[in-house]
């Protein structure tokens, strides 16, 4: 007999606290990529969906700081990127009021906008008991976050106890490389992981884990609410969950590579006319994976390709129709987008590669083997990377004198070697990526950098962004260590970003200049 998804979470939780506690054992979230690559399925249709691709580019550290940034655009449509880093939590979340946003407290808020790109970046971006609500809002990207523990009862409750929400005219949502999760049921205060209601459509969620809820997610509130549809599935692992994976009222659902593991009740119920195309899916130790249920409102299905591995079927009865143990198509459903699904048997491998935050947004090929994410090529309206002959702009080094700090550092090495004019001293990160920062008590007028690598070590450094810390905004981007200008910028504290190297980098100096 199965037990509840309570039960099975807290001794899975109980035997990790276990294995720690003998054994010392520190987890840290993996180093996460920056937004790149496109959409597959349903959110390429009605025009696409781009996000806030072409738009300025800010970091946020708190869901405050992404409500300031939503707020602080010109209009609710201005194109804008959000790299979030750090844990957002009721206590860093408040309302922020603005002409081009609408915001509220203990819930990050994406209403009456459009053009918007959130993505994790750095260490990781974890969501804890704050919802994602998408409200009357278009062109929406959210990729490689954790969204965890949100709830509709107790306490602290936020977004209706949705991990990510959306309703009302919604149009254009990719969801991508997220990781989406509960500890519990209704009884312990969760709802949905991802839901959709009133008139929402054309949305994927792809490459993502829903995992240990009640209810993986809902396309409908009711069987009244049947103007939604067009959503795309894809390379998502759907793991304890109780029923909802996902629930179907109207609409067209295309689910294809997920890998399905114990679902306790029942998996895709199609109701209400919905009609779900389901192909070279894995199902495994579960229960009425696909069917109408709970209801005599019938939906529909058209099937292929699939894996069936330890799968139980109920007996038909009013309320109940079971689609085994033969799964045989009730419909045919036109999908209007190209895709090159994997064969149903090489799921398990490419989704627990690829799928969920901080997996370096790593995809599936079509041949069952992953790859990196195809980089957008360089715009016309694209950082252009700095010269790399290292000469001095002219006047003051403002870095002697100063102050500096960063992430954490290689053994032996100090971010007071940042700044003493000697080259035979360096600074290197604990691993291949990392940031070094130069700072004042004042505000100081910058407009170009110069960073010198140590003997032996040129050209180490790969792809780099130079930030204003205090603001979140990238001043430059580029490969290459070297000279840099960029416009004059007043600020506190200026960070250099190491995004990407070969080897271990190590920075002799890094010089800041006023001209």
């Amino acid at each position: 007999m199965r037990q509840p998804v309570t039960r099975r979470l807290q001794a899975a939780l109980a035997t990790l606290a276990l294995a720690a506690a003998a054994g010392g054992i520190v987890l840290t979230a993996p180093e996460a990529s920056a937004a790149a690559d496109s959409a597959t399925g349903y959110a390429t249709q009605n025009g696409g969906t781009t996000g806030g691709a072409g738009g300025q580019t800010v970091r946020a550290t708190t869901g405050t700081a992404i409500h300031t940034a939503l707020c602080g655009r010109a209009t609710a449509g201005t194109p804008i990127v959000i790299e979030v880093e750090g844990t957002i939590n009721h206590g860093n979340t408040s309302k922020v009021s603005g002409g081009s946003c609408n915001t509220a407290d203990g819930v990050i808020e994406l209403k009456q906008i459009s053009n918007v790109t959130i993505v994790g970046v750095g260490g990781g971006a974890v969501f804890d008991q704050i919802g994602i609500h998408i409200r009357e809002s278009s062109n929406i990207i959210i990729q490689n976050v954790t969204v965890k523990n949100v709830k509709k009862s107790g306490s602290p409750t936020s977004n209706g106890g949705d991990a990510i929400g959306m309703e009302s005219g919604v149009r254009n949502v990719w969801v991508d490389h997220t990781t989406l999760e509960a500890s519990g049921g209704e009884s312990e205060g969760y709802d949905g992981l991802f839901d959709m209601k009133a008139d929402t459509r054309y949305v994927t969620l792809s490459y993502s884990i829903l995992r240990n809820s009640g209810r993986g997610g809902l396309v409908g509130s009711s069987e009244s609410d049947v103007s939604n549809g067009f959503v795309t599935y894809h390379h998502n692992l759907y793991e304890n969950i109780d029923s909802r994976a996902p629930l179907l009222r109207g609409g067209v659902g295309h689910m294809f590579n997920n890998h399905y593991v114990r679902i306790n009740s029942s998996g895709i119920n199609s109701r209400a006319g919905a009609r779900a195309k389901v192909e070279n899916n894995y199902f495994e130790d579960s229960k009425d994976v696909l069917g109408t249920f709970y209801t005599d409102a019938a939906g529909y299905w058209q099937t292929s390709g699939n894996t069936l591995d330890n799968v139980t079927w109920s007996s038909p009865g009013k309320d109940n129709n079971p689609a085994g143990p033969d799964m045989k198509s009730t419909t045919t459903v036109s999908i209007p987008y190209a895709y090159s699904p994997d064969a149903a048997g090489c799921v398990p491998d490419v989704v627990s590669r690829t799928a969920g935050a901080g997996k370096g947004l790593k995809v599936s090929d079509g041949n069952c083997a992953t790859q990196p994410p195809t980089e957008p090529t360089p715009g016309p309206t694209d950082p252009t990377p700095g010269p790399t002959d290292p000469t001095p702009p002219g006047g003051t080094n403002l870095s002697i004198g100063a102050g500096s700090d960063g992430s954490s550092k290689a053994s032996g090495t100090s971010f007071g070697h940042l700044r003493d004019g000697d080259l035979n001293t360096y600074w290197s990160p604990a691993g291949s990526t990392g940031h070094a920062s130069i700072k004042w008590d004042s505000a100081t007028a910058v407009s170009s950098v110069v960073i010198r690598e140590a003997a032996g070590s040129a050209g180490s450094i790969r792809a780099w962004r130079l930030l204003d810390a205090d603001a979140g905004t990238v001043l430059a981007s580029g490969e290459g260590a070297g000279a840099v200008s960029f416009p004059r910028t007043t600020l506190r504290k200026i960070t250099f970003e190491i995004v990407s190297s070969t080897g271990t980098p190590k920075i002799a100096e890094y010089e800041t200049y006023a001209r």
